[in-house]
């Protein structure tokens, strides 16, 4: 139950939306509210305004440009992108780490958009948007900012997002030739949460060699981050399974893993190379096909 008062907005574009929220000193966007509603019911959260996306038709757009990149809107929802096919065959990982999302009134409820401004450390697609490099394109009072994914996620629910903007699209470079994705996670067996869970995007050139990887972790540390030791320690490798395994054992390095009552901080790295390998082993299968 939700006791305290609060005004409600429903707007039908994003820059009504902004200056909605700009207006409004303790405000909040809502779009699936799988991640506020609960906070409310709680009283963890007591927002003065909700401003509610869900009116905003364009934000739940999947579309490919002409130069190849691949749109999603934040209204997307996690059932949309795991479905849509131009995801599946260009963006495979995405589609997977959406479909892992918790359950199946979660995956068609929740949006991407709303699970990257919540920034769950646990949450499925933070991984993916960091291993394609995806770009957060948020919408303010001073107009559109592009955020890197590299650049974006900070720590535990903190994130580089302003508090009066909204993310409007989360952009994904064309992948190039001969890529593969992938996405394996050890889930929570209650909530589906990530634990952890590693994307895998690999690169092959014509000899064989891995000409770029690039592994995004999530579940194990305060916030998702790109695995760059073992991206680099298998880059120029034949992708063998020794060199599959060397970098793996790489992809927990640097971190503070996570220690709570579902895993300890050592039992995560574990995972994390567990995982890391079963991801770039699928990876490399797809991109090689």
């Amino acid at each position: 139950m939700i006791t305290h008062p609060f005004t409600y907005q429903a707007p039908s574009t994003i820059d009504e939306a902004v200056q909605q929220l700009d207006r409004s000193d303790e405000g909040k966007v809502i779009a699936g509210g799988h991640s506020l509603l609960p906070l409310m019911k709680l009283g963890l959260a007591q927002p003065e305004a909700l401003i509610d996306l869900r009116r905003i038709a364009s934000l739940r757009e999947i579309r490919s440009e002409a130069d190849g990149t691949i749109a999603i809107g934040a209204l997307a929802t996690h059932r949309d992108i795991t479905h849509d096919q131009t995801v599946r065959a260009k963006l495979v990982a995405l589609a997977e780490a959406a479909g892992a999302v918790g359950d199946l009134q979660v995956r068609a409820r929740g949006t991407i958009g709303g699970s990257l401004a919540h920034a769950d450390p646990a949450a499925d697609e933070p991984a993916p948007a960091l291993a394609y490099d995806a770009i957060i394109r948020a919408v303010g009072p001073k107009g559109r900012r592009d955020i890197k994914a590299s650049e974006y996620f900070k720590g535990v629910f903190e994130t580089a997002l302003a508090a009066n903007e909204i993310i409007a699209e989360i952009r994904f470079p064309a992948p190039d030739g001969r890529t593969g994705g992938a996405y394996a996670k050890f889930a929570h067996p209650a909530s589906g949460f990530a634990i952890t869970g590693v994307a895998a995007v690999i690169t092959i050139k014509a000899d064989g060699t891995v000409e770029r990887a690039a592994i995004g972790v999530t579940g194990a540390a305060a916030a998702a981050y790109r695995a760059t030791a073992a991206e680099k320690a298998l880059a120029g490798t034949n992708g063998d399974a020794k060199a599959i395994a060397a970098a793996a054992a790489k992809a927990a390095d640097g971190i503070t893993a996570l220690s709570d009552l579902a895993a300890s901080s050592d039992y995560r790295k574990h995972l994390v190379t567990v995982y890391a390998k079963r991801a770039i082993e699928r990876a490399i299968s797809r991109a090689k096909a």
